[in-house]
């Protein structure tokens, strides 16, 4: 499959001046980089060239490089490494052995600025938008007292410990004094039922488990206790349950109460682990089974989450950084890490579109945020409503909007950049859970082509790789990642001799971390992702990227939603549907199908129109809002429910049940 090229070299979109150039954390680190570790210098009045050479040395000297991001970011190893990588080999490289550090203990050293203690280290706020503060000397304050109550609870390095709770400052607490004390946090969202928590937390075994008595979500209060009561039940593993209460409920037997926890004024203490000490366990989407327990590292995550929040994302002091995220999506822990810059960072518990679509762009402005992230959903979904935030609402901080989740298509960055501002830097990410953090997307000193990511992030040997591992420039191959990165899993919980890690990474190219997309690295140094690998169409021997589907067909105002599917049929044949979820109104007769047929013909190929398209209830997404299309293929094929997806791991399983119902007619028709 190739990317077809134009003819003239793309206009970039947005480019930024030579004052934001200059003035950019990323710009000030190279020129001191060259100075201090070799790395190339600064090409005057060419920030692609400096950024390429940048790059190019952080992947061929990568000891170099991360030495230099420790230095840099005043890392503090309380014992000396001896070297930065001991062992390159993937997987199991061994990243600053000897050196000992402590992730919360640096999330928090604003507070130790008598200029900036009183400053707010958290925003938060809830569907009510009004805002609350907790200052970086309160939020020490309430680490070290939760800390200390840890250690009285018997908490110790390597205990892992629970969080049932939304995005509010208590989960960020929870978080730093489990990382203070070298436990091993782990998180899923209250609107994750208790058989989709179990499959979590029952496989690493919590000592304390935090948890709220319930939530608010769409102008509603949704009660969690039972869920707790199921929780608890299961979790024999538990010593003690630690009760938020956010809806006023009093603490159930046997349960803790947080303001006791939290009511100490201690002097913080913070386990100096060793660099590879686990930090805490993400949880794949877990669609075909039970989730993968991702174990990421104390110093994997800090170097690699100071690279990109003070270096790709340009955050720092005085930034204020809100991601609509929730505790069991890895972009939680990521917003967390803006403490890391020295940014404020803003929570939101809450709907992302209530009372209406523009609620996100309200939280913005309430906060004076100045790097918005979100999804690609979202900003399709205001075009759609015909939101108008920035004739509306005042975002004159919004310096950045970024956005991951799935590709943003040109459709976004053209609506961003007309309804927000013209001045907008719009950085579309792509990263995973695997890492937590990018391969590829933000660079404050490169400009921004429609539908592209600016660059592969340094220290990242991102490549696009053909079925014979070949590289590839300006077509479609395989996301590879050819050296290691900090954050890169260290393990995955309970998987003896490693073997469901190397499966998943290592087992198509061994020794090299094939993630699962298809993407393009075009001649200019960007990047397009154009979907999940694992999900390829392949129509007549050509290989497609679903998203590319998506893309031109959620830009028509009938559809709200929609997936695509490739069957292989027994005949040998195959068999391709375009199921639509419709908007409000619109009906799926023979003029909206030739509608949809002839945009897909014109803006892709004749190879990309669907056989049959077909209007369905909905379309099912895994519990962080992903479209589930693997699982909807295994259905199709005959499989049961059971047996096709994880119920635990699907948002509305109702909606499963209707691919079920198609996929059981569609058999009783065959002859």
């Amino acid at each position: 499959m190739t990317t077809p090229q134009p003819a003239t070299a793309p206009q970039p979109l947005w480019a930024p001046g030579p004052e934001r150039v200059a003035h950019a954390r990323i710009t000030r680190f190279q020129d001191w980089a060259a100075g201090r570790h070799g790395a190339p210098g600064i090409v005057p009045g060419d920030p692609a060239a400096s950024y390429r050479a940048l790059h190019d040395w952080s992947v061929r000297a990568p000891e170099a490089f991360w030495r230099a991001v420790a230095e840099w970011f005043d890392v503090r190893f309380s014992s000396p490494y001896e070297r930065v990588l001991a062992d390159p080999a993937m997987p199991g490289a061994r990243w600053f052995p000897g050196a000992a550090l402590n992730y919360a203990e640096h999330a928090l050293r604003p507070a130790l600025d008598p200029a900036r203690a009183a400053e707010p280290a958290l925003l938060h706020l809830d569907e009510s938008h009004e805002i609350g503060t907790v200052s970086w000397a309160e939020l020490r304050r309430q680490v070290a007292s939760l800390a200390a109550s840890l250690r009285r609870l018997g908490v110790a390095p390597g205990d892992r410990v629970s969080g049932y709770l939304p995005n509010i400052p208590q989960a960020v607490v929870a978080l730093l004094a489990t990382a203070a004390v070298g436990g091993v946090w782990t998180s899923c969202a209250p609107d994750f039922g208790a058989r989709s928590v179990l499959d979590r937390f029952q496989q690493v075994e919590p000592v304390v488990l935090f948890t709220v008595d319930g939530y608010g979500y769409g102008g509603k209060r949704h009660d969690r206790t039972d869920v707790v009561r199921e929780l608890r039940g299961n979790l024999p593993s538990l010593r003690a349950t630690v009760h938020v209460p956010l809806l006023g409920s009093p603490a159930p037997d046997g349960a803790l109460a947080w303001d006791d926890l939290i009511a100490g004024d201690t002097e913080a203490v913070f386990e100096q682990v060793p660099f590879d000490h686990p930090l805490w366990v993400l949880y794949s989407s877990g669609t075909t089974g039970l989730p993968k327990a991702i174990v990421q590292s104390q110093g994997g995550i800090l170097l690699e989450h100071l690279k990109q929040t003070g270096l790709h994302l340009d955050l720092g002091p005085g930034d204020r950084f809100f991601w609509y995220t929730s505790t069991g999506w890895m972009m939680w822990n990521f917003l967390v890490s803006g403490l890391l810059a020295g940014a404020t960072v803003v929570l939101y518990d809450g709907s992302p579109a209530f009372p209406d679509t523009a609620a996100q762009w309200r939280v913005a402005e309430r906060t004076g945020t100045t790097l918005l992230g979100t999804s690609a959903a979202y900003v399709i979904a205001c075009r759609k409503a015909g939101v108008h935030p920035g004739r509306d609402l005042d975002l004159s901080a919004v310096a950045c909007v970024a956005t991951t989740g799935s590709p943003l298509p040109p459709d976004g960055f053209r609506w961003l950049h007309d309804e927000v501002r013209e001045d907008l830097w719009i950085a579309s990410v792509s990263g995973g859970t695997d890492v937590c953090s990018c391969f590829a997307g933000a660079v404050p000193t490169l400009p921004v082509y429609v539908g592209e990511l600016q660059a592969p992030c340094l220290g990242t040997d991102l490549r696009a790789w053909d079925p014979a591992g070949e590289p590839v420039t300006d077509e479609v191959g395989e996301l590879v990642v050819t050296n290691p990165m900090p954050s890169m899993p260290i393990r995955f919980w309970n998987d003896p001799g490693d073997a469901r890690y190397r499966e998943s990474y290592f087992e198509m190219f061994p020794g090299v971390w094939r993630h699962g997309d298809w993407i393009t690295l075009t001649s200019r140094g960007s990047v397009v992702i154009h979907g999940r690998s694992d999900s390829t169409l392949n129509r007549q021997g050509v290989r497609m990227g679903s998203a590319d589907i998506y893309e031109v067909v959620e830009r028509l105002p009938e559809i709200r939603e929609s997936l695509v599917i490739g069957l292989e049929q027994s005949d040998g044949g195959y068999w391709m549907p375009l199921f639509v979820q419709l908007a409000p109104g619109a009906e799926l007769d023979d003029a909206l199908r030739d509608k949809v047929r002839a945009a897909i013909r014109a803006q892709l190929s004749p190879r990309h129109v669907p056989d049959d398209i077909i209007a369905v209830p909905g379309v099912p997404h895994t519990l962080t809002g992903k479209r589930i299309e693997v699982p909807v293929k295994r259905l199709l094929q005959g499989a049961p429910l059971d047996r096709a997806v994880n119920p635990g791991s699907v948002d509305d399983l109702e909606v499963l049940r209707f691919y079920e119902r198609l996929a059981a007619q569609r058999a009783a028709a065959r002859p």
